[in-house]
């Protein structure tokens, strides 16, 4: 009996030992949420008080829109002369090319023509 009511104390006291350990985690947690609660609502708070931001973002870009209008505009013009210097090479070369191709074309289309001709002749006689 007297172990039973030792055995009964230890067990008490190691309840009671678990359950304040779990009362300072609890503890730890509700500060940690606490915590996050008072910084999100001081987040919260800033980002309220500065309700201009759009106006500001809005003024931001029409200052970078300014700055990068003459870039654009520089950029514009060299694209065009690089585009006509290419224009400018490339035309002979497409000339020259197209003067090399028509004859081997002109050849082909004449082989097709004959071929067609002579598969018509042969059906002719097979209907025949």
């Amino acid at each position: 009996m007297k172990f039973s009511l030792i055995a009964a104390v230890v067990v008490l006291a190691l309840a009671q030992g678990s359950f304040a350990e779990e009362a300072t985690v609890q503890d730890k947690l509700t500060q940690y949420f606490e915590e996050i609660r008072a910084k999100m609502t001081e987040e919260l708070s800033t980002l309220i008080s500065n309700h201009d931001l759009a106006n500001q973002a809005s003024t931001f870009l029409q200052d970078k829109k300014t700055q990068l209008e003459p870039l654009a505009s520089q950029f514009h013009g060299q694209v065009q002369a690089a585009a006509s210097s290419v224009q400018e090479q490339i035309k002979p070369l497409a000339e020259n090319v197209q003067s090399q191709l028509q004859p081997v074309i002109d050849n082909f289309q004449k082989t097709m023509e004959d071929v067609l001709r002579q598969l018509t002749e042969q059906a002719r006689t097979i209907a025949n």
